[in-house]
């Protein structure tokens, strides 16, 4: 907690329109949940009010569907959509398939060449690819959480074979964010869309995919005004689902790059932001 940098709340001019039904997007990361994987009871239950309400509440995340199904799960949210790997797939959620989800659309893209570039200006970094029958192939000496499942190790000759890939990861430990930062503009990645997150993290998805293109499909899928938009993150990928939403909304610990694209920030997630937030809809 004492590392992050906390803004203080900023209501923007936004009023409920009475009636009306609203698309809810919600990041996990720092949102829904605090580092330590945790979620308030209070999140947990005004989350759920506003589902029962009526309202369309979709998971937002850069977490594949192994790590994000769980607090869906945790949030009561069994039925609607799941957006996860950043935008590249997106989930029907339903107690009548299997597992209680399906595959409702993927974004996928050739890695080849944006891997062996990387591996060229970061060598040392792990590298995971995300495929779209859902597993993940890593390095050897990649682990984390993010993806919710075990990785099927491969060396980065293997890696650089596979034609198919929702999302690439790249991680560095030890490593100063802005020398890795310099490292992957200077690679020169042109026809991906790819975010560097708060550490020497960098997810990369297809070209034009973002939180923001799923919710937008699933927003004229669903009828819901643009107007009638909400979406909450704290984190360099959430910038342009909070851009694309009529009411942005940034977390108090977000970045200052992230407080700029929001309409209005919120108290941090240690404080219930989204709760807080949400309750206006109530």
């Amino acid at each position: 907690m004492e590392n992050l940098r906390v803004h203080p709340p900023v209501e923007g001019n936004w009023h409920k329109e009475e009636g009306a039904t609203y698309l809810i997007a919600l990041d996990i990361d720092g949102t829904l949940v605090k580092h330590d994987g945790t979620m308030n009871d209070a999140v947990k239950e005004t989350v759920q009010q506003v589902m029962n309400a009526g309202h369309h509440v979709i998971i937002s995340t850069g977490r594949s569907r192994q790590a994000a199904h769980p607090i869906a799960q945790m949030l009561g949210l069994d039925k609607g959509f799941m957006v996860t790997s950043n935008g590249a797939v997106t989930y029907v959620l339903s107690p009548a398939y299997k597992d209680g989800l399906r595959v409702f659309d993927c974004v996928h893209f050739n890695p080849t060449r944006a891997l062996k570039l990387l591996s060229e200006k970061v060598p040392y970094a792990q590298m995971a690819v995300e495929v779209p029958s859902g597993e993940i192939y890593a390095t050897a000496d990649f682990e984390d959480g993010n993806f919710g499942s075990t990785a099927i190790r491969v060396n980065k000759e293997e890696l650089f074979t596979m034609n198919e890939a929702t999302r690439v990861v790249l991680f560095a430990e030890n490593v100063d964010q802005d020398e890795f930062q310099q490292a992957i503009y200077h690679a020169g990645l042109h026809g991906v869309n790819y975010s560097v997150g708060w550490s020497a993290w960098l997810d990369i998805a297809a070209h034009g995919v973002s939180k923001a293109s799923a919710l937008e499909h699933l927003r004229r899928k669903l009828g819901v005004d643009p107007a009638h938009t909400i979406a909450i993150g704290d984190g360099h990928n959430d910038k342009e689902m909070i851009h694309w939403a009529a009411r942005g909304v940034a977390m108090g610990e977000a970045p200052d790059e992230v407080i700029k694209v929001a309409k209005e920030v919120t108290l941090s997630v240690y404080e219930d932001g989204v709760a807080h937030t949400l309750k206006s809809l109530l």
